[in-house]
């Protein structure tokens, strides 16, 4: 089978994340991680903290310490939340790794090799207040493009626009908000992507159709707008060293890389900290994935539109001027943005719901599910408790919850904790394994293709097909006239638990591993049905034994949305 590379964008290290960066990069990496192992495929699936930058330093030293303990700290805060959410990371790693810090150096120097970056002495803001030079993040004022007052030195948070310090309008340092300013000459380097404008062209042109239409427009966008050569360093404590066998008078100044310049390159790095991670008699060749790796291996990007143009413009640029044959990207998965009742979810802004609250709030399968059934792809998608609980409710709890229940409960109640044998499958068997078939077929073009509200109502269908069977054969009147005909409705209901067991694992797998674990099997190592397999519906065999799970779905009551709201805040109202 193939091997698959995927990576979701790197979260970034100041702060637990919210919902809109959960949905909008690592939750459908991880579905379709889940999905591709599933059906046999050989997939690693890498992510890490993005932990440089100015937010980490601001961030450590309102907390007191040091950068590299709060980012150790947060790290670890943040792995326990993905844990939370059941996120099947193959490596989580960290962008401060010494393995980053190698390979990020090794790009710089192969760029400055190939005439690709160069020393640029620039005006850059100074504070006096606080005695040095203020990297981009450290600046602070009013976006020159849709006046948002609170833009940094590097992006607008409001137009997503890419900004320089100076561009800024009212500009004040984040650190101490002194307006006394200057402007000082310094040095830095400069990648000079303007060079490589027409090699990116030519690699885009060659990879846009097998993006979604956000990905290419934006990818385009920017190259319409023309390439522009970039700082790459900073003037910061905490961040990839500029090497001092390359640059001595930089390294001497204290310059670090640009943290857009080294956390795409932590994909490769936290491939390494994977390989070198394997226990004692484990070997993994890290560099099979990303070096000379085109021909052998499909990778797969996920990420939100506000990360799109660095990864498909910045750092294939960077990728194609190293000269050297590192994977690029296949296909880039650009989502746009979740909101919350029609306002921006917003770290810095405490808006909306993160994700260590909702794990506390209700468990993980609740949220997969509706951030999957309403993932924001071909547009802005809004996320309301209203809206929420309708989902939790309908699809989970009364679609399929109450199937389950409602059969294995049924059953063992008539013909005992074994699975009933009855009559021989009938027309309206070959009707529901016909259509199983076709709905299990439909599920999975739309995982393959990465359409994830697709594929969530064709699973959510897949489900309804089971209640609409049971309703048919209304086993809780058959049973009056006909045994052994309710005997087998029932047996095959529970062979399509089985069924949803396994194809509902990559949204929901904690209630999918209930469902599978009803069934005492001998031998359970089915990974992925097929629609030829689907047909039959006779893996639980007459005699299995199985148990009652606890209910998988719990209802969300109109005094639980009143509290959400009086916790969280949102009315439709």
């Amino acid at each position: 089978m193939a091997r698959h590379l995927v990576t979701s964008a790197l979260p970034y290290i100041n702060g637990i994340k919210h919902l809109g960066n959960m949905v909008g990069s690592m939750l459908p990496a991880d579905v379709y991680s889940r999905y591709l192992r599933q059906r046999g495929h050989d997939v690693l699936y890498i992510c890490a903290t993005d932990e440089h930058g100015t937010p980490a330093e601001l961030a450590a030293k309102a907390a007191g310490t040091s950068v590299a303990e709060f980012c150790a700290q947060a790290h670890d805060a943040q792995k326990a939340v993905y844990d939370g959410f059941e996120l099947a990371f193959d490596h989580f790693g960290r962008s401060s790794s010494h393995q980053n810090v190698e390979i990020t150096q090794h790009f710089a120097r192969k760029l400055w090799e190939n005439g690709f970056i160069e020393e640029r002495a620039i005006s850059q803001v100074y504070s006096p207040v606080d005695g040095r030079f203020l990297p981009d993040r450290y600046v602070e004022g009013t976006c020159p493009h849709c006046g948002y007052d609170k833009a940094r030195g590097d992006q607008c948070e409001n137009c997503t626009r890419v900004l320089d310090p100076t561009d800024l309008l009212e500009p004040r340092s984040a650190i101490s908000g002194s307006t006394e300013l200057e402007i000082r000459e310094t040095k830095h380097l400069f990648l000079l992507q303007s060079r490589l404008q027409h090699e990116v062209e030519a690699w885009v042109a060659r990879h846009e159709a097998d993006w979604p239409q956000l990905s290419s427009s934006i990818a385009r966008k920017w190259l319409t707008e023309g390439l522009h050569d970039r700082a790459i360093t900073r003037d910061l404590d905490w961040g990839v060293p500029v090497p001092a066998d390359t640059w001595p008078e930089l390294a001497a100044e204290g310059k670090v890389f640009y943290v857009w310049f080294d956390a795409p390159i932590e994909y490769i790095g936290a491939t390494k900290e994977w390989a070198d991670a394997a226990p004692d008699g484990e070997t993994r060749d890290w560099k099979s994935w990303w070096y000379e790796a085109d021909d052998t291996v499909r990778y797969t990007q996920f990420m939100a539109k506000d990360n799109v143009p660095f990864h498909t413009v910045m750092f294939p640029a960077t990728e194609l001027g190293v000269r050297e044959p590192w994977k690029k990207v296949d296909v880039v998965k650009g989502f746009n943005w979740l909101t919350y009742y029609g306002g921006k979810f917003s770290t810095s802004q405490k808006r909306g719901i993160f994700t260590d609250a909702a794990l506390e709030t209700l468990p993980a399968d609740y949220w997969r599910y509706f951030l999957i059934a309403n993932a924001p792809e071909s547009d802005d998608s809004s996320f309301t408790w209203e809206h929420f609980a309708a989902t939790v409710n309908k699809d989970l709890a009364d679609t399929l919850g109450n199937f389950v229940n409602r059969v294995l409960s049924f059953s063992r109640k008539r013909f005992g904790d074994e699975v009933p044998a009855g009559a021989t499958v009938d027309e309206a068997e070959a009707r529901l394994g016909d259509e199983i078939a076709r709905l299990l077929t439909e599920y999975e073009e739309h995982m393959d293709t990465l359409q994830y509200r697709k594929a969530a109502a064709a699973l959510r269908a897949l489900w309804s097909a089971g209640n609409s069977y049971l309703e048919e054969k209304a086993p809780w009147l058959e049973i009056k006239t006909n045994p052994d005909g309710a005997a087998l409705t029932l047996r095959t209901a529970m062979n399509l638990i089985h069924l949803y067991a396994i194809v509902s694992e990559p949204l929901i797998p904690t209630s999918a591993a209930a469902m599978r674990g009803a069934f005492a099997l001998e031998s359970d190592t089915a990974t992925w049905v097929t629609p030829g397999e689907a047909k039959s519906l006779t893996t639980i065999q007459p005699g299995t034994p199985f148990t009652v799970p606890p209910v998988l779905f719990a209802k969300i009551t109109d005094e639980d949305l009143e509290s959400y709201r009086e916790r969280f805040g949102g009315s439709d109202a």
